[in-house]
């Protein structure tokens, strides 16, 4: 069996891709995130602090 592991792209930080966590929630306090065919919670907490759980 062959392990690939994804190569990373290295990029200066001001080219990286910006999310505004409330575009990603609409405007609520969770948002789920698909990453291959796993599920993330994204929450937003009261104190404005940023969850992510599988």
């Amino acid at each position: 069996m062959v392990n690939v592991a994804r190569q990373a792209t290295v990029r200066p930080k001001d080219e990286l891709p910006v999310y505004d966590a409330t575009d990603l929630t609409q405007g609520g306090d969770l948002a789920r995130i698909k990453l291959d065919d796993k599920l993330y919670t994204l929450r937003i907490t009261r104190a404005g602090k940023l969850i992510l759980t599988k």
